[in-house]
């Protein structure tokens, strides 16, 4: 049912007017199918497996076509000594070779012995892992990416919310100021008081629209979604339900760091690839060609036209053996030793960084859980205030000032709930991809 779903998704784009209903889960499954950067990292895994026929192919025949037509207006003479055509003391000179020739053949050249060649066989499995590491790698990172704007469009449309019903009870006290100042209960200033505080709330809402749809564009755009597709978030996705706080993970299961340690194993191959250079390489060589040659263009012509052809081959073995390269092989595999060792550095500064990462999420979840329980409790109290008040306003017993504080105050506790509540979500993405479960929020 999940792949039926994306691939409908998929088919109608999201298409433009139509209202979505968008769970954390169809926003990552959306982007893994969609966004550039993941569809990227699949074609980077293709494309390992052409990198890795191209290291095999060295160590398959060589097998090549060729052909030439040459044409000699003028052929070079040489001298001889007359003495081997019986006439000594004198000097001939010879024209060798004719006006017309052309070649035709195959060669062949097959590695025997090559150990630059041996060594890119058994990194081939290494790349083809680093790829798919990588690919790993790249879709937790776009799942966090879409997981953080998902519950910052969502606290935003909640700041919304709060606001338009504060907005609402707002303008209900204003009925009633105004009601009492026209019956001369009440001041003109007390009246211009809940006009400007209603004024300013509907700025706000305004600032707020704005920044839902600045944030609601940026997810659309990490998810690969179009910009004109209106979403719908359900409720329930923003609820609080405490992480399970599991034994410490193993940092070295990360994707990560996986990753560094396979680039390391790469590094090491390319160590070895070039200390290859050290030994000697051997090659069997063949080669079969058909030559003709005339006076005459060589093609289609016959002996009658003084044109021959014939055909000759040769078979051999190529031996080369390094002796001294002026130190550039000794300074190359330093070098190769340089990256590894810095690898290394980074490996263990990525380790430091992942248990920071770990420890920080912990720290995080435990001090918003807290915090979510002492403002829900805050909030509690301003809204028994608020309504307290209210009632004292109506009845005399309280300023404006105090109402007007008060719902203030109320609706600072909202925000700070809400707050609080995103603080939570976005330190659960964090400890999740502190323990490498960001696939979880997938399934």
């Amino acid at each position: 049912m999940k792949r039926i779903f994306l691939i409908f998704l998929c088919t109608i784009g999201f298409s433009a007017g139509a209202q979505t209903t968008l769970t954390l889960k169809d926003a990552v499954n959306y982007a893994l199918q969609n966004k550039a950067d993941a569809k990227k990292a699949k074609l980077e895994v293709e494309n390992s497996e052409y990198k890795i026929q191209e290291v095999r192919s060295r160590a398959l025949p060589q097998i090549s076509a060729n052909g030439n037509l040459t044409y000699n207006p003028i052929i070079q003479t040489t001298v001889i000594d007359g003495a081997g055509f019986g006439q000594p003391g004198t000097t001939i000179q010879a024209a060798f070779g004719q006006k017309w020739t052309s070649t035709a053949g195959l060669s062949l050249t097959q590695a025997i012995f090559d150990q630059s060649v041996f060594t890119g066989l058994k990194a081939a499995k290494s790349t083809r892992e680093f790829y798919q590491i990588n690919n790993q790698l790249t879709e937790e990172q776009v799942i966090e990416r879409v997981a953080n704007n998902y519950y910052s469009v969502y606290v935003q449309k909640e700041r919304l919310i709060l606001l338009d019903s504060n907005y609402v009870n707002t303008t209900k006290v204003r009925d009633i100021v105004k009601g009492q100042f026209d019956n001369g209960l009440a001041k003109k200033i007390d009246l211009d008081r809940i006009v400007v505080k209603m004024s300013n709330i509907d700025t706000e809402r305004q600032q707020i629209k704005n920044q839902i749809a600045l944030q609601e564009n940026a997810l659309k755009f990490y998810m690969g979604m179009p910009i004109e597709t209106v979403i719908v978030m359900p409720k329930e996705e923003f609820e609080v339900v405490p992480a399970a706080l599991t034994e410490e993970p193993n940092i070295e299961n990360r994707t990560e760091y996986l990753l560094l340690k396979k680039q390391e194993e790469l590094l090491v191959f390319n160590k070895k690839a070039v200390q290859a250079a050290y030994y000697p390489t051997l090659s069997l060589t063949a080669g079969y060609n058909y030559i003709g040659q005339g006076p005459e263009f060589p093609w289609f012509a016959k002996p009658s036209s003084g044109v021959y052809w014939s055909d000759y081959s040769g078979i051999g073995l190529n031996l080369h053996v390094p002796i001294f390269t002026g130190f550039g092989t000794r300074a190359k595999v330093r070098q190769a030793d340089v990256q590894i060792r810095s690898l290394q550095e980074d490996i263990k500064d990525t380790k430091l960084s992942l248990d920071l990462d770990y420890r920080n999420a912990m720290t995080q979840i435990n001090n918003s859980l807290i915090t979510i329980e002492n403002q829900r409790e805050n909030m509690r109290l301003a809204s028994e205030i608020l309504s307290n008040t209210k009632n004292n306003y109506l009845q005399g017993l309280a300023s404006l000032t105090d109402l007007l504080d008060a719902e203030n105050e109320s609706l600072q506790a909202q925000n700070n709930f809400t707050r609080a509540v995103l603080d939570y979500k976005i330190a659960e993405i964090s400890l999740i991809k502190s323990k490498g479960e960001l696939k979880t929020l997938i399934k």
